[in-house]
């Protein structure tokens, strides 16, 4: 059963990272959370950021999601739990920069190819129509008849950048941003290699993260 395994990784966890930095945790859970940073990032399992970045508890808030996608600010939605994030973590948390990381081998970007019939996948059709943008953009630049995984690699890149559109759509970010409270990140991650690309809007394109550090 899955379920044992992580259990036994509970158990692992308490004996060992828990016990070894429970003053930081502990103190955590007194004095709250201070998080820098809000990351937007994919549900993909194999996509998992204290991983990649080697974070630790308190470091990020995080918010992970279908395709990494950020819906347009629309104060009539009914319920909209990636907005919520962004206006806690905005408003309340007051984090000083928002990463939007995409990554290779997207299965939402993929699926912006397919045809979903399947009732059952109602909410993820709708929701899949935030990467629209993003394969219209491929298709216009490699074209209907371009190599397949050249396609979703562009795609994905092209919705990260299209994400970063939408969250400027938030009032509260967008004045953060223009008064230079807030830096907003596109990030692109490769699960083969572990790489980290990012968005360079002066240059419109990615490139290595680690040239940041030149």
């Amino acid at each position: 059963m899955a379920t044992e395994t992580l259990i036994k990784g509970n158990e692992l966890f308490q004996k060992s990272y828990f016990k070894e930095n429970e003053r930081e945790l502990v103190k955590l859970a007194k004095h709250g959370q201070h998080p820098k940073a809000l990351y937007i990032g994919c549900s993909d399992s194999r996509v998992v950021p204290d991983l990649f970045m080697q974070s630790k508890p308190g470091d990020m808030f995080v918010i992970r999601n279908v395709g990494n996608f950020v819906a347009p600010f629309s104060p009539d939605e009914d319920y909209h739990s990636t907005a919520s994030a962004i206006e806690y973590a905005v408003s309340v948390l007051k984090v000083q920069e928002i990463i939007i990381c995409g990554h290779t081998h997207c299965g939402a970007c993929k699926s912006l190819y397919d045809t979903i019939d399947d009732p059952e996948l109602i909410h993820t059709k709708h929701w899949l129509k935030l990467g629209e943008k993003a394969k219209s953009m491929a298709l216009a630049a490699l074209g209907p008849d371009a190599e397949k995984e050249r396609l979703f690699r562009l795609t994905e890149q092209f919705s990260v950048i299209t994400q970063l559109e939408h969250l400027l759509t938030y009032p509260s970010v967008r004045k953060r941003v223009d008064s230079g409270e807030i830096r907003i990140h596109g990030w692109y991650y490769d699960i083969e290699n572990g790489n980290i690309d990012y968005y360079d809007p002066e240059q419109s394109k990615f490139l290595p993260i680690s040239s940041l550090e030149d």
